[in-house]
């Protein structure tokens, strides 16, 4: 559209109204052919300009320093012929006040793009004031043509303002809803990472601890020379099998703890490790998501007590109630204090935060650590 405007209207306004306007006489014949090379000119200029008018519009790229210096020549060179021609009364008065319309329009379309609009308005003012000046100089006797010229010149920069400004503005929308797919894009891969980074996290930390106390106590079963060194490192196999087949399905997308699976194992683990457990657990149906969120916390706070502190006990209790279920995982692990940050415990805010849950985490008392979540019962994402 841009670059088609200004040609159209030098067709329209300034080719043909000159070819019937235009006096049969050796001087303004001169005059109009070479305002027909000029308006030619300064659409080629418009052309130009209007590529980087876009783009300062737009905020991709400032205008260079000397882009305006022609177009803004052609256009005082143009008007200066038409104030010429209407001097020797070379023209009809309808013809000029078209030819002032199309190099107006040609110039002004891509200029309002560069300044702001009060500064277009206000230049436009002071160019119309001089423009009707130096007419009314030139043909006294034809104040109706003059103020034909103002009106027509008023017409121009307004309609050379909506053009510009309204087309550049669709396009702007158009390209911040393409940068904005493009974000939302990028965030969903960053997304997507840190879900994959969290649920790593969440499935090999309490594994590689339990192969880690598993591994040292075969080697001190070994060195004594008990068999029983055999069996913690076909435990330890196992795990490590169980782990791979985990990470597949973290690899997969589609991994999903099991709550109850993870309550018996959060005992197993920590009754080998010599921390007694005890776990009390209402039955209740419960959605998928919300027993999947809380197994993570589970499966979490059962890495942490074996990672941190020196817990000698352990309680895990899931209360369920009307509206939430509540669970609690309270040890006398007095190391795990300062276990409030970290990236576990912020995964296990993102996976509750997404079935509309909260987690709390600090001591409780002396020499005693808790970590509760909370999670309403239907899983409704907050």
């Amino acid at each position: 559209m841009w670059h088609m405007t200004p040609w159209l209207l030098s067709v329209s306004w300034l080719l043909t109204p000159l070819i019937g306007g235009v006096r049969h006489r050796p001087v303004p014949l001169a005059l109009g052919a070479l305002l027909l090379v000029v308006g030619a000119a300064q659409c080629a200029a418009a052309d130009r300009l209007t590529r980087p008018a876009l783009d300062q519009y737009l905020g991709r790229a400032p205008l260079p320093g000397r882009a305006l210096r022609t177009p803004a020549a052609l256009l005082g060179t143009a008007l200066a012929l038409i104030v010429a021609l209407t001097a020797l009364d070379g023209v009809e008065s309808w013809t000029a006040r078209l030819a002032v319309g199309a190099v107006l329009m040609a110039f002004g379309q891509p200029y309002a793009l560069l300044v702001p609009m009060a500064v277009y308005l206000r230049q436009a003012g002071a160019l119309t004031v001089v423009l009707v000046a130096a007419l009314g100089l030139a043909r006294p006797d034809d104040g109706a043509g003059v103020l034909g010229v103002g009106l027509t010149v008023t017409f121009a920069v307004v309609l050379a303002l909506g053009a510009g400004r309204t087309g550049a503005w669709t396009l702007s929308v158009l390209w911040e809803a393409e940068r904005a797919r493009e974000v939302q894009a990028r965030l969903a891969v960053a997304e997507e990472r840190l879900r994959f980074g969290r649920d790593l996290h969440d499935v090999l930390g309490r594994n590689l601890s339990v192969i880690a106390l598993k591994s040292e106590l075969a080697v001190q079963l070994a060195r004594r020379g008990r068999p029983e060194a055999v069996e913690q490192m076909t435990e330890v196999q196992r795990i490590a099998q169980e782990s791979q087949r985990e990470v597949r399905e973290v690899v997969r997308g589609y991994r999903e703890a099991d709550l109850t699976a993870e309550l018996a194992g959060a005992k197993g683990v920590l009754a080998a490790a010599g921390i007694e457990c005890a776990v009390r657990a209402e039955d209740a149906v419960l959605p998928v998501p919300v027993q999947s969120a809380l197994a993570w916390v589970v499966r979490e706070a059962a890495t942490n007590v074996l990672r941190h502190g020196d817990a000698r006990t352990c309680a895990v209790e899931l209360v369920t109630g009307k509206d939430d279920v509540v669970l609690t995982v309270e040890n006398d692990g007095a190391g795990e204090a300062g276990g409030s940050g970290g990236s576990g415990l912020a995964g296990l805010r993102e996976r509750l935060a997404a079935v509309g849950g909260t987690l709390t985490a600090g001591p409780a008392g002396e020499d005693r650590f808790r970590l509760q979540a909370r999670v309403p019962r239907d899983g409704v994402t907050a």
